[in-house]
């Protein structure tokens, strides 16, 4: 993890954890979370844990970790987030519960993370599994160096005493 927009989008996807992490709580304990819900808990629990390993394989740059990533958030906040604007478009001005405006802005978030997560991995080149580091590696696989030093070593003939 190289690239500062990745340490930026795993921080995102951690404070969107804590987040959903906050309102799956606060609904077990009966009080909603500033007009957020869980859509499912049962859904929402497994998901976090789903996203815990997606996380380690997204800070390893692994491209899997993102694909599972946006398949889980695209079926559970994907499908919540059509359902609510449908239901705003149907209804029009009769629609003001915030529980549904602020479920639609959680979904819209969790759906743009994944995908930004998910370009992230795709847009970087040293994801391979031997990348190449041009600041390093022409002091570790550089035989002329060696070469150029051990025969500058050899010649030091000191005259001893």
């Amino acid at each position: 993890m190289k690239n500062f927009s990745t340490w930026m989008i795993v921080m995102f996807m951690a404070m969107f954890w804590v987040f959903r992490v906050l309102v799956a709580v606060s609904s077990e304990f009966g009080s909603g979370f500033a007009g957020f819900e869980p859509l499912n808990l049962q859904m929402e629990i497994i998901l976090l844990f789903v996203v815990l390993v997606c996380m380690i394989l997204v800070v390893k740059r692994k491209l899997v970790g993102g694909l599972i990533y946006l398949l889980g958030y695209g079926m559970y906040f994907g499908v919540d987030l059509f359902n609510n604007v449908s239901k705003m478009l149907e209804a029009g001005e009769e629609v003001s519960m915030l529980s549904i405006y602020a479920n639609s802005f959680a979904s819209l978030l969790g759906m743009i993370l994944a995908i930004a997560v998910l370009l992230d991995l795709l847009a970087d080149k040293g994801r391979k599994a031997n990348p190449k580091d041009k600041k390093t590696d022409w002091f570790y696989t550089n035989e002329q160096y060696d070469r150029q030093m051990d025969d500058r070593a050899d010649k030091n003939n000191y005259r001893t005493l």
